[in-house]
Parts: C-alpha cells; structure tokens; sequence
C-alpha cells in the first residue's frame, strides 16, 4: 500500500475530530451537522457521508488520550478499511483536525493492518483483492518520520503473515531459509544459513531429533543487524521456532482437525523475521541477531521415539516422553547456542503450548523469563501500547522439578498441569542470560478475522517488540 503525505485534502476523505466545533469549515449543511452530532450521541465511531462525487467519513475520537483509545481508533480504522473497500475506493485521504496524538497513525495502521489479504493461491484473485491502494495524510496529521514508520512496521507484518500462511510444499526449512536471506538482502540485515551437515557438527541434537523423521533437511539461520551507530553494549538476541509443519511426530495429535492449522508452527520464525524486517528499514540504532532453527515434525522411518534419550548442543541429555513436544528441543539448541554472544537479552517467540492458548485464549501473548523487572515493566509497557498485550506466569523452583527425568537430566514434558510454564522452564536451563520466553500459541492464527487481525496468519509480537526496542535505544 502506497503511503504518502499530501497538502490539500481531495477526493475521499477521513476526518478525526473530537469537537464537532473542529468541523465546521467542512460540515457546512446544517442538516449534515444534526446527522453527526445525532451519530455522535449514539457513541458511533465512525460516521459517513455521501456526496455522490465522493465519500467523507468521520471518525470521533475521546479527548482523554490513553492506549485503550488507541485501540478504538486501530478498531475504527479496520470498520472502515470495510467500508472503503464495500465502495471500490482506491485512495484515501486522512485529515486530523484534533490534537490527539498518534490518531491518524492509529486509524492508518488499523485500515491497513485489516486490508491484507493472502491471495496467492487463489485462480480468481484479480476479482478479490482489495480496492485500497493509497493512503495521503495531511501535514498536520502525520510527520515523515511517523509515516516511515508507519510504513515498515505494518510491512514487516504483512511479510511475516505471509510466511505463515505459506504451506509446508512451498515453504520447507530451506525455503524459509531461502525468504529470510532475500528478506536481509532488501532491508539490510546479514544472513547465514547452516546447512544439516553445519548442524551435526555442532552437535545440535534437538534439531537433529525433531528432524530425524523428514526426508528434508533441517535449517539453522542466522540473521544479524549491527549498524555503525548502535547504543547496545551486547547485542540483543531474537530466537524464533521455525517448525514448518508440525505432525506431532510418532505422538501423533489426536484430536479432529488439530493439523489442519499446523503450518502455522513457524510463526515465531516469522515474527522474528518481521522484527529484523522493520528494525533495520527504520535503522533503529540496536544491534540485533535472530537465530532460526527450522524443520518439519514428522513421523517418518528414522523418527524420534518417545523413550529416545538425545543429547543437546549443550551436552544436557533430555528424556523424550512426548515427541509432540517438539519446539522446546529445537529452541533449546538456539538458545544454548546465542550464548557465544554474550547477550544483552535474549528474546524467544514459539507457539509452544496449548497450554498457554487455553490460559489466555486469543487475548494476549504469554510471557515467562528471568530478565529483570525493568525489562519486563518496559516489554508490558510496549504490549499495552501497541495492544499486543503481554501476561506473565511465574517461573518458580517447584515447576523445575517437574522436568528432571529418572534416567536423563530433564525430561521434553512436565506432566499433564501447568504446561507453559514447565516449557518455559525446561528452556530456561539452556540459558545463562537476561531471557524473556513469549508463548504465542494462542495468537498466532485465526480461524476468522477479528478486528485488524484477519483469517490465517497473525504476526502478533512484531509490533510490541519493535516498540521495546525503539523506545530503548532511539
């Protein structure tokens, strides 16, 4: 979507107002101005107007400035990303006439957000896509900087969606290795990819389990963004499960329809991916490394077996009770293998458990890890801000001791209770630095659109997550 700022309104118009007063250069037809005041008093967000020639929507926002308002306005900006389309509007013009700041962003970022589509797949899609090709700001409404940002992030989201809804015959381990270096190439940040051979060598033995029953070989990628400029001490690390496709192995998931969405097991991955994305489009002065173990689960030949005691790149050796449990064995090697960076702080992103979609539903990300509270209080922050929001379970003693196995030193699963935080903590012993743990098992796919997070595909992290880092270091 083209986005640009532009001097005098034309064409089809939004107007952000919070006092009908700020309209009365535009609403001069008293009978428009008892129908807005009318919609207003209904306590209707978004409010339209046919002039025939064109169209002027009207979006009233609260004068008390917080970040619940922000989502109204992202929500009002995903009605009317509908009704644009509904009317075959190819451009837009946004005019904020109010001083709340950030409204134009807000509504902008919720029109777009709502507006992707994937249609890659699809014979007829011409006929499918959306009308909404431009969107102009007033000078008043957004500053240049604001729209570059605008620009990257919400393209960093539409690049991650997509990778999720990839299927698995077009988006192997090496396939997604093959996006993430072209991904680096266009926006600047370094990518290496290590081969199975690389692998074994390292003695990554989770990722060597978790793949021993694919006839594909698995990948290890290794992104890194440091510009000249950056305010890090200690690079900060991004760790991302890139299961491709999740079978559950020889633990085959048992319940009706529970592959159908398994694709989707990638979606740290690609947070992590959008994250780079858009860091390195603004040029945030941080110094980033993402590391990507990928592979597909399945239940071939050689597979893993549940009873298997692996030997992981740390030299820990693990009990596999539950080869369903597979993406804490492949972040395990990552997160043991990001210590040769000496990190500031390490993030991990997976859709881990059904543990944590079942705790929060759709309604937040869940969030565990031994980082100090400032770094949790700045991370809540940015999830409020960018309603991304983030719930923490505790990582106490007693929970550790559900993973100790009787013939290795952990068991894959802590039993049938408390599911994410035995993940979260089995993770945890293959760290030895600051480290946040994000399960977004929950919010990484939907089944039906919700607001401006649609059907597939979610990329729900890359915006808070951007929003930490730049308020850190910018």
């Amino acid at each position: 979507m083209f986005l640009k700022i532009q001097k005098n309104p034309k064409g089809d118009i939004i107007y952000i107002f919070n006092d009908i007063v700020q309209l009365s250069e535009i609403i001069t037809d008293s009978s428009e101005k008892e129908y807005i005041n009318k919609e207003i008093k209904l306590k209707k967000e978004t409010i339209s107007i046919n002039r025939y020639s064109h169209q002027l929507f009207f979006v009233f926002v609260s004068k008390e400035q917080s970040w619940e308002q922000d989502e109204v306005i992202r929500k009002a900006g995903a009605t009317l990303s509908k009704t644009i389309n509904d009317f075959h509007i190819e451009s837009i013009y946004i005019d904020q006439v109010c001083d709340y700041t950030n409204a134009a962003y807000c509504l902008a970022e919720g029109i777009i957000l709502s507006a992707y589509q994937f249609l890659k797949y699809k014979s007829d899609a011409k006929h499918l896509e959306n009308s909404l090709k431009d969107i102009y700001f007033s000078t008043k409404s957004l500053s240049p900087k604001k729209l570059k940002e605008l620009e990257n992030i919400t393209q960093s989201v539409y690049i991650a969606r997509d990778l999720i809804n990839e299927p698995l015959n077009n988006l192997t381990a090496e396939q997604l290795a093959e996006n993430i270096t072209k991904l680096g190439k266009d926006s600047g940040f370094r990518v290496q990819v290590l081969n199975k051979e690389k692998i074994e060598k390292l003695k990554m033995g989770g990722i060597l389990a978790v793949n021993a029953g694919s006839q594909l070989p698995p990948t290890f990628s290794i992104l890194e963004y440091r510009p000249l400029n950056y305010k890090n001490k200690a690079p900060i690390v991004l760790v991302g499960k890139g299961i491709v496709y999740d079978t559950g192995g020889l633990s085959l998931k048992p319940t009706a329809n529970s592959m159908d969405c398994m694709k989707s097991d990638m979606s740290g991955a690609a947070v992590i991916t959008g994250i780079m994305y858009a860091v390195a489009m603004m040029e945030l002065p941080v110094y980033l490394v993402g590391l990507v173990p990928a592979t597909e689960n399945r239940p071939g030949e050689n597979a893993y077996t549940p009873g298997d005691v692996i030997t992981m790149h740390s030299g820990t050796t693990v009990e596999v009770l539950n080869t369903d449990a597979e993406g804490r064995l492949v972040l395990a090697d990552a997160l043991h293998y990001a210590k040769k960076y000496k990190p500031e702080l390490v993030l991990d992103y997976a859709t881990l458990t059904g543990s944590a979609s079942n705790t929060f539903g759709d309604a937040c990300i869940c969030m565990l890890g031994n980082a100090d509270e400032k770094i949790k209080t700045a991370l809540k922050e940015s999830g409020f801000n960018q309603f991304e929001k983030l719930a923490e379970l505790p990582l106490w003693e007693e929970y550790g001791k559900m993973i100790v196995s009787k013939i290795a030193d952990l068991k894959n699963i802590g039993g049938s209770k408390a599911g994410a935080i035995t993940a979260a903590k089995f993770l945890e012993h293959f760290t030895d630095y600051p480290w946040i743990h994000f399960d977004i098992a929950g919010v990484s796919f939907n089944d039906d659109a919700k607001d401006y997070r649609p059907t597939g595909g979610v990329a729900m992290g890359i915006r808070m997550t951007v929003d930490f880092l730049k308020n850190k270091y910018s």
